[in-house]
């Protein structure tokens, strides 16, 4: 069982940037493959980006490709989301979630993902 908590979004300008931490609860983070993802209003859940257990591999959506970065710190159980160069596009809630799932082609994939955080807000103002 993983608990995720996401940090507090924010409201920021266009071409600015926030970085989003998540809080893992429970054993073993390493083994998990954390990705982050987003629901903008009216629009169904994509995914943004995504970081394998050891932290070697990440995986970004084209639209964040360049702008943002996934990192994770497996000694304190978190991963973070620094996202730069923001737009308003990217106003949506942002989710972390967990899987133990290794199917790199599968990553951008939300049922892949067994646990969610409770979404934290993000809004790019024009």
């Amino acid at each position: 069982q993983v608990a995720l908590v996401e940090s507090r979004g924010g409201l920021v300008q266009a071409g600015g940037s926030l970085r989003l931490s998540c809080a893992a609860s429970g054993r073993s983070f390493s083994t998990y493959t954390m990705g982050w993802f987003r629901r903008a209003p009216g629009k169904e859940r994509e995914f943004v980006a995504a970081i394998t257990g050891s932290g070697d591999n990440t995986y970004y959506a084209d639209s964040v490709k360049d702008r943002f970065t996934i990192s994770r710190d497996n000694v304190y159980n978190t991963v973070h989301l620094q996202m730069n160069s923001l737009k308003p596009e990217d106003t949506a809630v942002y989710y972390c979630a967990a899987t133990k799932a290794h199917i790199s082609s599968a990553y951008g994939l939300g049922e892949l993902y067994t646990y969610w955080g409770q979404g934290t807000q993000v809004t790019v103002s024009s």
